[in-house]
């Protein structure tokens, strides 16, 4: 369980939480090149070490422990939830997109799935889960409220998208590593992430997540 940070001042960590958690999808939605998107992640995560580091009582160990505490269940039910679901939306909207890595290109899908954990998930999920419920744990909502928060603003982070498809699903994925990151801890939260991006990129959903195919409505 993510344990509640120091005393700090209301108004600066709402401010911080609003220009990071708001503003900054905002920002990247509106004006960010596709390009860019791995670079802005990479500063935003370092950022986000940086306020850990300043608010002081984080246990950093918990980034490496707990391999022990995989929920293993849990990761074949993500796993093949994403995979059935990924497909039910493909079939409907771009079925020309099912499998097309694979179909195509499939040389690509291993190096995908090697470099997505890292470049990708990981930097999410320490923004997302370490940093949001330790450094502002005073602002949360008690209970499942904290977790439905966490959802929320982890999907609005995804903006950058402009697709239905993709808040709705990103709001279901925050859910999940949110709910394992306070059940099981941080690697569980990384593992559940990396599967779901993986089997989403494999099943052809990169149509909707991949940063090239995203063209702003305006």
């Amino acid at each position: 369980m993510a344990e509640p940070a120091p005393a700090i001042s209301r108004g600066l960590l709402w401010a911080e939480f609003a220009a990071l958690y708001a503003g900054a999808p905002l920002v990247i939605a509106l004006f960010l090149p596709g390009r860019l998107l791995f670079a802005a992640l990479a500063l935003f995560s370092l950022a986000g070490l940086g306020l850990l580091w300043r608010t002081g009582g984080f246990r950093w160990q918990g980034l490496v422990n707990g391999w022990s505490r995989l929920p293993w269940r849990e990761v074949l039910a993500i796993a093949l939830a994403t995979l059935l679901v990924g497909l039910a939306i493909l079939w409907f909207s771009r079925p020309n997109a099912i499998f097309q890595i694979l179909r195509q290109r499939p040389e690509f899908l291993p190096v995908i799935w090697m470099l997505y954990p890292i470049l990708s998930a990981l930097p999410q999920e320490l923004i997302f889960r370490p940093l949001f419920f330790h450094r502002y744990g005073p602002l949360l909502p008690a209970g499942q409220g904290a977790i439905a928060l966490n959802a929320a603003v982890f999907s609005f982070a995804h903006l950058m998208y402009w697709s239905w498809v993709v808040a709705a699903l990103t709001f279901a994925g925050g859910w999940v590593f949110a709910r394992a990151y306070l059940r099981h801890g941080f690697p569980s939260a990384w593992v559940l992430h990396a599967v779901a991006g993986n089997v989403l990129f494999a099943v052809g959903m990169g149509a909707y997540f991949y940063t090239g195919n995203v063209v702003r409505p305006f």
